[in-house]
């Protein structure tokens, strides 16, 4: 119970730490604005307008009660309480008057009004309206033959000071949520350019020099991940350098190898040494190509469309089907696209006949489908051939034709544009490789 309700309670708050520190300001400043009203209508307003409501209600019956009275001059009558009580007074001779009214629930002015007068005359001899004039309130009693009319200034009836303390609670609370905006604003900002770098070194963009801003906290992050990214390029830099200092070491003695089993006198056995040098030099250049496949290059804006039509035409196979959505515009590091695409399709033709290709683009998103009508690959090794240098020989083609890198590379450079790459089985009965890539 605690679990679903606590789930809920998460599914309802924001995401972004933004909004979640801005209601955390915002409740609190809500909360005790609508406490202050609530306490301030119930003890100050309402029962402030009670008291002047029934006031004016009693000033009313005493006229009506003197009105009535012969021994009176009733034009003198209704001139005092003109002049003294601020009430504008008239008699009206109208026998066929309808005493029904719009009974406004929602107005506290109404409601005290209905209510006081109910307890003073009964509710089919008067009538009210406090709508017809913007600062007046007309009220209605029933007289012998007609009615008395009675206009009453509104502020007999309610204080105005609620406009002021409404106004006074209001702004305040506007200008503090604004502050609140500004500060939170300023707050964050550090922390989404933390994460916005972290996103482009992820990605193996280049990062101008990261400046850490904002709380300690925030700097402290920042610093942190200034300092492992410059570890993590020197490691890379080295890496580099060690490989191809590899790559010249190795080369030299390999060609020498070469040379002397042209003096093997046993045909078979230098064509099984030459077979070997070809295949630790075709490891060799892969490894290399593998490990240097995604900081060699910048991000450029270039259609990715065209991009794949170039690719296929350059095939010249009429077994490769394509259905490819025009004008797909990407930025990224356009060869290495290239690289992982050629991946692609030379597994598909070494080990299949017929070949789909498929590029569509649905929101900010891009999808890329190579399906083949190979053999295919066990579920179970889905995840394996992913590594570098795993080679399956069940189903497959002979191990010495390949290194077991082209798959390891392609998702080195999807993973590295923040993609996604995944196996499953193609709509030919062989294997489907499938691409999602962020715009």
């Amino acid at each position: 119970m605690f679990y679903g309700l606590n789930k809920f309670i998460k599914n309802l708050l924001p995401k972004r730490l933004f909004y979640r520190a801005l209601l955390i300001v915002a409740i609190p400043v809500i909360l005790l604005q609508l406490i202050i009203t609530i306490v301030f209508f119930d003890s100050l307003w309402i029962k402030t307008n009670k008291g002047m409501t029934r006031a004016l209600v009693n000033e009313i019956q005493t006229f009506i009660n003197i009105y009535s009275e012969d021994k009176y001059n009733k034009t003198e009558i209704t001139n005092i309480f003109s002049l003294y009580q601020d009430l504008n007074i008239e008699f009206i001779e109208d026998e066929n008057f309808d005493y029904t009214y719009n009974e406004r629930w929602f107005s506290p002015i109404d409601r005290t009004l209905r209510r006081e007068l109910k307890s003073k005359f009964s509710s089919e001899l008067f009538w009210f309206n406090t709508t017809n004039y913007k600062e007046l309130i007309e009220v209605r009693i029933k007289f012998q033959s007609g009615y008395v009319k009675f206009i009453i200034p509104k502020d007999r009836v309610t204080s105005t000071s609620a406009r002021i303390f409404g106004l006074w609670i209001t702004v305040p609370a506007i200008i503090m949520v604004i502050i609140s905006l500004i500060f939170l604003k300023n707050q964050t900002r550090p922390i989404t350019a933390l994460a916005k770098a972290a996103e482009k070194f992820g990605r193996g963009e280049k990062i101008d020099e990261f400046k850490p801003s904002g709380a300690a906290e925030i700097r402290q992050a920042g610093y942190e991940f200034d300092r492992m990214r410059k570890r993590i390029i020197r490691h890379l830099n080295q890496r580099s350098e060690m490989l191809s200092g590899i790559s010249h070491d190795l080369r030299t003695p390999l060609t020498r190898m070469k040379l002397q089993t042209a003096f093997i006198n046993d045909k078979t056995l230098a064509e099984k040494l030459v077979e070997d040098i070809d295949e630790m030099e075709k490891m060799l250049n892969e490894y290399l190509q593998f490990t240097n496949s995604s900081y060699s290059e910048k991000d450029e804006l270039f259609n990715l469309s065209e991009l794949i039509e170039e690719i296929i035409n350059k095939y010249n196979n009429n077994n490769i089907n394509r259905s490819i959505q025009t004008r797909i515009y990407y930025s990224g590091r356009k060869n290495l696209i290239k690289r992982c695409i050629n991946n692609l399709i030379d597994n598909s033709i070494k080990y299949g006949d017929k070949i789909n290709i498929e590029l569509s683009k649905k929101n900010t998103n891009i999808f890329i489908k190579v399906e083949d009508d190979g053999p295919g690959i066990p579920e179970n090794e889905y995840e394996n051939v992913f590594k570098p240098f795993y080679k399956i020989n069940k189903g497959r083609a002979d191990s010495k034709s390949s290194v077991g890198l082209g798959l390891s590379i392609a998702s080195d450079i999807i993973r590295s544009h923040g993609g996604n790459i995944n196996l499953e089985k193609s709509s030919l009965n062989g294997l489907g490789v499938k691409i999602f890539l962020p715009v």
